[in-house]
């Protein structure tokens, strides 16, 4: 069950690091990414403080890596911005958020990884599954460009220090394997 909360009284609630997935809209590039994967969740993001401004930090189709004011993100796509509380009841002590903050602030400027979707995409096709076993284990950083939820697996992991989905790979991690891991808790909607 959704609990909707405006931006502005939600802001006591926003923390350095929150995980901000955002549930899929009909007939978009980000849709198919949901219809094809595990859950509702098309699109996956980092949640940054700069000031008194609340920052979405992400990796986007068409764009890649960049911040933008969550006010404008969430005047964009109102009801549809779920926000995830990030290591809940500080059950990793040794998580550090804003090393996985400063992360996602340096891929600012990166390209978009199409070619990482293409790749975990195939991974649905039915024949594919047949015969395809994935590799689940982070072995190395990717050398081509993240996608949203591979960056924010890869920003937690590698500068966090905790890997939010073990045993499979972060060019693997969909907003949908990043929903249903207990590193993280959802906690309100934003409108």
């Amino acid at each position: 069950m959704q609990h909707y909360v405006s931006l502005q009284d939600a802001r006591p609630q926003l923390f350095d690091g929150d995980l901000l997935l955002f549930r899929r809209r009909r007939w978009s590039f980000g849709s198919l990414i949901a219809i094809a994967g595990r859950g509702v969740h098309s699109h996956a993001a980092k949640l940054a403080w700069w000031g008194d401004e609340p920052f979405c930090c992400e990796v986007r189709e068409w764009y890649g890596g960049r911040a933008v004011t969550l006010a404008s993100q969430v005047h964009k796509y109102p009801g549809r911005i779920d926000l995830f509380r990030t290591n809940p009841d500080l059950r990793w002590k040794y998580y550090d958020r804003l090393a996985s903050v400063r992360y996602m602030r340096r891929l600012a400027g990166c390209d978009y990884g199409y070619g990482g979707v293409a790749t975990a995409s195939l991974l649905h096709l039915p024949i594919v599954r047949l015969f395809a076993r994935p590799n689940l284990e982070d072995q190395q950083v990717e050398c081509r460009p993240p996608f949203c939820s591979q960056a924010v697996a890869m920003a937690d992991r590698l500068a966090g220090g905790v890997d939010p989905v073990p045993h499979l790979a972060d060019r693997l991690t969909e907003p949908a394997d990043l929903a249903q891991s207990p590193f993280y808790q959802y906690v309100l909607t934003l409108v």
